[in-house]
């Protein structure tokens, strides 16, 4: 594994975007490059521990330890365990994506027992299209999402 970085002219300032990538070699023997994790723009003593952590990694010296998080500026209660001060102000999501939703209306689905009543109104086409799953697609990000009628598989961005 190692760092990377992009660079990108953006309002005329050269901004550099840091990602963590790993080599991996295939079956066919090619080596591929693979992304492990983006940072975004860090600076020089993140990258200094970025550095230290993936050397930790990569010499198979990892253990699991456990951490307590408490608000920055808050005194922290003795524990055994290693004190990270979180700067809450400073927190920010971006991004965010949805965990589980598509999961749960699969699993509603097959309690419901939609894949046995479909099966047999809707059999694969000639082609080999099995509408019976395109069918459960369609419900399934409509319950999701449910104002995106036509959506799906768009290219847009919010």
């Amino acid at each position: 594994m190692f760092l990377r970085a992009k660079k990108r002219l953006k309002d005329g300032k050269l901004h550099h975007y840091w990602s963590i990538v790993e080599n991996r070699r295939t079956a066919c023997g090619r080596v591929v490059q693979r992304h492990v994790l983006y940072l975004g723009e860090i600076n020089d003593s993140q990258m200094e521990s970025w550095c230290r952590t993936i050397e930790i990694l990569e010499h198979g010296q990892v253990r699991p330890t456990q951490v307590a998080l408490y608000p920055g500026g808050r005194r922290a209660a003795a524990l055994d365990c290693e004190v990270i001060h979180v700067r809450m102000a400073d927190v920010e999501l971006h991004r965010p994506r949805q965990w589980g939703a598509c999961w749960l209306a699969c699993e509603l689905w097959s309690w419901l027992k939609l894949d046995s009543f479909w099966l047999e109104k809707l059999p694969p086409s000639r082609e080999g299209t099995r509408w019976k799953n395109v069918l459960q697609t369609l419900v399934c990000y409509r319950l999701i999402s449910p104002g995106s009628e036509w959506k799906f598989g768009s290219c847009q961005r919010h």
